[in-house]
């Protein structure tokens, strides 16, 4: 398994998939090309005994183990890595960067240090990993395959992701909007599996009794309606649009926002809210662990991510943390960007605003006023959670295809 960084607190998805392979018998270890950053861990994580191994992240900070896995790679197989070395030059003269050598030197040392009876890499994300695997694998003479998620399918150039789809065994995306780009793209659009991530319901709580919220329709201070985020503090989580449509809100509607998570954008949202008049209803947490984020969900009266397209193209797929939301019958505000409208029809499993400050402000105000409301869009959240979104079907489905490949 060819993962960007493990543990990541951000990740819960890739651990849940891990967890799951190893319950199902799959002899796995995981490849990392970045060291933890997070100072948490989640339970989950404690849960997979699978080996951890770091590639190194910069080249210079082992070039002795590079120079190593190079010299052993010559000797060993001299064809396999002449065509490897064929193949990464024709993409670095498309992509002439730093980060394409260091994706090279990184699937060098995988495939120098690979134990000799591994039949398969799998890669999490379409970019950075999937190069690593496919240089490592060609290297080597075995398969490869990949999952794709959300940056991955949406900033990595079109030349190139035709190139991995030619070459992968198989593809999975959690999203039905990706696997159509995908299936677009690729010379056999059989090849591309649609994978939900699903949730795996053993690891939640049931959803508290919200009947109890109902008298919290932010009329009066202690009648205050709190909204919970849980994201990452970059551009495709749009909460600059989600700041600015709390501002828009009636002067006399009480409400607190409840921020969970972490991010580069950090002190420019906080000097907005500066800014906005809002600092002192908001409590930034920054990153927890998943019991933390657990309890939040079960504290809170509604769930807000206001997700926006970035310049770049970058933008959400499925967001776990809808589900995980929708788990504990919170009501959710969310926006029809990518994939979200596959698990929240409007109206009816949560509210969609337009990703417009004014239009997030409009649904935001609906949601406060009425506990009603909340208790209705929340139900049918989970209800539709539980009935389509489970985590059982689409590991299966992943297990079938490593194991048919693996044969």
């Amino acid at each position: 398994m060819v993962v960007k960084g493990y543990p990541r607190l951000s990740e819960t998805f890739i651990a849940q998939e891990l967890l799951a392979f190893q319950e199902r018998g799959i002899d796995l270890a995981i490849w990392s090309l970045r060291h933890p950053t997070d100072t948490r861990r989640h339970a989950l994580h404690e849960r997979i005994t699978a080996p951890v191994h770091y590639l190194p992240e910069y080249l210079h900070d082992e070039p002795g183990r590079v120079l190593r896995a190079l010299g052993t790679l010559a000797a060993r197989r001299p064809l396999r890595l002449a065509r490897a070395v064929a193949a990464w030059l024709r993409d670095l003269a498309r992509d002439p960067t730093a980060n394409r050598g260091r994706r090279f030197g990184q699937a060098l040392v995988l495939a120098a240090e690979l134990p000799r009876d591994v039949p398969f890499l799998y890669a999490h994300f379409l970019h950075t990993p999937a190069s690593v695997a496919r240089y490592a694998a060609a290297i080597r003479g075995i398969g490869w395959g990949f999952s794709a998620h959300a940056k991955d399918i949406w900033t990595t150039p079109d030349w190139e992701k035709r190139e991995k789809l030619a070459e992968a065994r198989f593809g999975a995306t959690c999203t039905a909007v990706g696997a159509a780009h995908l299936r677009g793209l690729a010379a056999e659009p059989g090849r591309i599996d649609l994978v939900y991530h699903g949730l795996d319901l053993s690891r939640f709580p049931p959803p508290p009794d919200r009947a109890g919220g109902a008298a919290r329709d932010g009329s009066a201070p202690d009648r205050a309606v709190e909204i919970l985020s849980v994201g990452r503090l970059v551009e495709k989580k749009g909460y600059d649009r989600l700041l600015d449509a709390l501002a828009l809100l009636p002067p006399g509607l009480h409400w607190r926002l409840v921020h969970i998570g972490s991010g580069d954008l950090k002190p420019a949202l906080r000097a907005q809210a500066e800014r906005l008049g809002l600092a002192g209803r908001i409590d930034w947490r920054g990153a927890q662990d998943q019991a933390t984020v657990i309890g939040a969900l079960r504290q809170a009266d509604l769930f807000a991510l206001t997700s926006v397209v970035a310049g770049d193209g970058d933008r959400d797929g499925l967001p776990n943390v809808l589900m995980e939301a929708a788990s504990q019958e919170l009501a959710i505000l969310s926006t029809p960007v990518s994939a979200i409208p596959e698990f929240i029809d409007d109206g009816v499993h949560g509210l969609l605003a337009d990703g417009t400050p004014p239009g997030i402000a409009d649904a935001l105000s609906r949601l406060i006023a009425d506990p009603a409301l909340r208790l209705q869009l929340g139900e049918a959240a989970r209800r539709r959670l539980c009935a389509e979104f489970g985590m059982t079907a689409g590991i299966d489905r992943l297990v079938r295809r490593l194991e048919e490949e693996v044969a």
